[in-house]
């Protein structure tokens, strides 16, 4: 790369947990730029998860961090090209990339899901992922699998 690499920019923490994982989280949420939206719909998810919940000694922000470790992957494929092969070979990642994946699966599955609001959708995802179920948990087998499937090529790395 001719550029130098752009700096990472410091997050704000968000207005009721003071937390900056929720902020990056309300970020990935967010359409169009309607942050307070985003806020809105993440924080009526976490007080439907506190109504849901069956465990009384966490909170619903430990439920949801508790979700986004159950659904982060360790592991993922890359395409490399060797001799005219291309070859999927098995990598270890970054742990900012691997909070990022956990909450792009977590939002992208929320929505798929078929409920009334987007917070009652998330408020589910989070339930089940925190049970180590749900759709983006599966995302996050199949991507250890595949990574598990291509254990021979591993030797291709660089």
């Amino acid at each position: 790369m001719r550029k130098r690499q752009a700096k990472k920019r410091p997050l704000l923490p968000d207005p009721k947990f003071n937390d900056q994982l929720v902020t990056r989280f309300v970020n990935n949420l967010m359409w169009d730029g309607k942050k307070s939206t985003a806020f809105k719909v993440f924080y009526d998810a976490l007080d439907i998860v506190e109504a849901k919940k069956q465990d009384a000694e966490k909170s619903a922000l430990e439920i949801w961090k508790d979700a986004l470790t159950n659904v982060m992957p360790h592991v993922e494929v890359r395409s490399r090209r060797v001799g005219g092969a291309t070859f999927q070979i098995p990598m270890q990642i970054r742990p900012d990339r691997k909070i990022s994946y956990s909450m792009k699966w977590m939002i992208l599955y929320a929505r798929k899901r078929n409920e009334k609001s987007m917070a009652g959708k998330l408020a589910s995802e989070i339930l089940a992922a925190a049970k180590e179920e749900g759709a983006a948990v599966k995302k996050r087998m199949d991507t250890h699998k595949m990574a598990e499937a291509n254990k021979a090529f591993s030797h291709f790395r660089f």
